[in-house]
């Protein structure tokens, strides 16, 4: 199995399909969205981490393996920038004819090999100090990030050994899960201290499913345990103030949550604890229903507090790239680091495993059409790091461009687009390149005599019915209709359940096999159980335009919409405004016609929308906190909204996901 294999996980109720097994095609935004990142951003982004002169990724672990003198560059975590590259490379290599990047797979196997310490350790930065003479031991500083290396190194392993059957990056891997071993035993206080952005949780136990070997489920286990119950001596920074089997809100740094979580429902989906099940539906439970943004947006603030609203005010400290309070969800400033909505994926998709419930796969879905795509620039090559709901020109304060050298100058608030490399972290577009890679996989599922359909994207899966192979075809021009056909094939007729996801977004839905409606829907999907042959399923969903309104603590939502389609975000760009409009003095009557233009460009496979909004009065002039109400009326103005996904792809200027409502 691909992704995660949870083929013999006692308490899953569906598993990956194996590597190879589907595929996504067609002229939807997903597909085209994949098409290019194996194409162009998977290569492109390998150049750079083999680039002596730009990311270094490659050459430290030249260094590192002696091969000759010279220095640490990049952030500690670079190990694990490549990690998650050559992830994705992997990928796209068993469906590219670009042949670099085999020769990179290898080349970069035998220097990580090379480099790997004889106890197992493997850290570029301290071992190429400590050939420098310097005294630093391993694990010695928890920002130097070796853990959450490490973890990516077991992902790619497992991914790797299941594409390939070649066990080179693998035995790595086991020998740097040893070392973690050891140090449960000889030093847990390292592992306790060590533990940020906790990837080696989902890596050892996937190690775990891919080897067979108990003591790597065992070692996860013994992390975990290892991660909270700090008390004052924690902080929500890192979720270890509470043991982990208490927390039940998402608080902290938005990465190393999503990180966390994911790692506890792999343990529960290889254990069943039931403390663990409790504390993730109460977290997921707190982050949907009042902390996460409509885009899939993860982590709010730029900086937030540990304890949020402590009393004793001596002891709060502050929090990078946080989870604010409830409802606490900026727009111009909302942060929102690309790594955190992966990790949303990531956590949901185990979710998903553990439970079948299909509102795991809506976040799911929310993430692919819209955070996901607009962390990366429709040239493939580009990147955001962090991820506003609005940008405003004149921002009368400068908002730190994260990944750029500390004495760098922010760009005008209008002008901060993506970038091609961030100096100082360049941590996102690997993660981003290997989550886009494997979209197939979180398309689909199956398990014994049943398959799911998660996602609504051209392509196919070969699954089984009690071991009868079974093939679905999908054909859809989603998200631009709501027609979906699966054609279902098996091998000879057998008896099995299709489970076809219904979103909760949609207020109709019609399943119909072979033109019988299906009237039966468990846990947010239509199930179809029946005999199989050569059959058609039928879906029919609602994609009317949605007025989205906020819960009444959202304040900055007070009294405006996003506009919603299907799972589509939409939002509106000054490329799409006359000059002297301002996205603030855009407004939307309530009852608003909209018409469905179909996209070409960029914005194929989408739908744009347009209609006759409202042009408000000018806002207050800069310089003056407030004004007299201008009683001018609102003017017509003809307006287009564009998906958020594709924003920033125009050249530089205002955009907004949150417009007024006019009543």
């Amino acid at each position: 199995m691909m992704l995660t294999d949870t083929s013999n996980s006692p308490y899953a109720v569906m598993s990956c399909l194996p590597a190879k097994g589907c595929t996504i095609t067609g002229p939807g935004p997903v597909a085209r969205l994949r098409a290019r990142t194996v194409e162009v951003t998977v290569p492109t982004m390998g150049k750079i981490m083999f680039d002596s002169s730009i990311a270094h990724a490659y050459e430290n672990f030249l260094v590192a393996a002696g091969d000759f003198a010279g220095e640490h560059h990049g952030p500690p975590f670079m190990d694990g920038d490549l990690y998650k590259w050559l992830e994705s490379a992997t990928v796209a290599a068993a469906e590219s004819p670009d042949t670099d990047l085999a020769d990179y797979l290898t080349k970069a196997a035998i220097a990580i090999e090379r480099a790997q310490q004889p106890d197992g350790y493997l850290h570029t930065k301290t071992t190429i100090a400590q050939r420098a003479g310097s005294d630093v031991l391993p694990l010695d500083e928890r920002l130097n990030f070796e853990t959450y290396n490490l973890g990516h190194l077991m992902n790619l392993a497992c991914v790797h050994y299941r594409l390939t059957g070649d066990n080179s990056y693998l035995k790595v891997a086991e020998r740097a899960a040893g070392y973690l071993i050891g140090l449960t035993i000889d030093h847990p206080e390292r592992l306790a201290d060590c533990n940020i952005c906790p990837s080696h949780y989902m890596g050892s136990i996937e190690l775990y499913r891919t080897t067979g070997d108990a003591r790597y489920l065992e070692l996860a286990g013994k992390l975990l345990d290892l991660h909270g119950g700090k008390g004052s001596d924690g902080s929500d920074d890192n979720q270890d103030v509470l043991p982990v089997r208490e927390q039940r809100q998402a608080v902290g740094h938005s990465v190393r949550a999503n990180y966390l979580y994911a790692g506890m429902a792999d343990y529960a989906l290889e254990t069943g604890d039931q403390e663990l099940i409790t504390a993730l539906q109460s977290i997921w439970d707190d982050l949907v229903g009042s902390k996460l943004y409509i885009t899939g947006g993860c982590g709010a603030l730029y900086d937030g507090a540990s304890p949020d609203a402590g009393q004793n005010y001596w002891a709060i400290t502050r929090v990078h790239q946080a989870y604010g309070r409830p409802y606490q969800l900026p727009n111009v400033t909302a942060y929102n680091e690309s790594c955190a909505s992966l990790g949303l994926i990531f956590w949901a998709w185990r979710m998903l495993t553990l439970t079948g419930d299909a509102r795991y796969a809506d976040e799911i879905e929310r993430v692919i059409y819209n955070a996901l795509p607009a962390m990366i620039g429709a040239d493939g090559t580009s990147y955001f790091y962090t991820n506003p709901l609005r940008q405003v020109r004149d921002l009368p304060f400068p908002l730190r461009r994260a990944g750029n050298p500390k004495d760098s100058v922010p760009p005008p608030s209008h002008e901060r687009g993506r970038q091609e490399y961030m100096t100082a972290c360049f941590c996102c577009p690997p993660n981003i390149a290997r989550v886009i890679t494997e979209l197939p996989y979180y398309a689909y599922s199956h398990k014994d005599r049943t398959a799911w359909v998660h996602q609504f994207v051209t392509g196919t899966a070969t699954t089984d019915f009690d071991g009868v192979a079974v093939t679905v075809r999908q054909e859809t021009d989603y998200p631009a209709t709501g027609i979906i056909r699966l054609g279902v094939q098996a091998e000879r007729p057998v008896d099995g359940q299709l489970r076809v996801r219904i979103p909760g977004w949609s207020k109709d839905a019609q399943v119909s096999v072979d033109g019988r409606p299906v009237d039966r829907f468990e846990s947010g999907y239509a199930v179809l159980d029946q005999q199989w042959d050569h059959n058609t399923v039928e879906i029919s969903l609602d994609l009317s335009v949605r007025l989205t309104v906020a819960h009444r603590f959202l304040e900055e939502a007070t009294n405006q919409v996003s506009v919603v389609r299907g799972p589509v975000v939409y939002c509106v760009e000054s490329a799409d405004l006359p000059d002297d409009v301002t996205v603030g003095s855009v407004a939307i009557p309530q009852t608003i016609d909209w018409t469905e233009e179909p996209g070409d460009g960029i914005f194929g496979g989408h739908v744009l929308l347009r209609g006759t909004a409202a042009r408000l009065p000018d806002p207050v002039p800069d310089g003056r906190l407030y004004a007299e109400l201008d009683p001018s009326p609102p003017t017509p103005l003809d307006l287009r909204l564009i998906p958020y996904a594709l924003w920033g792809n125009r050249g530089s200027g205002e955009m907004s996901v949150w417009l007024p409502l006019l009543r």
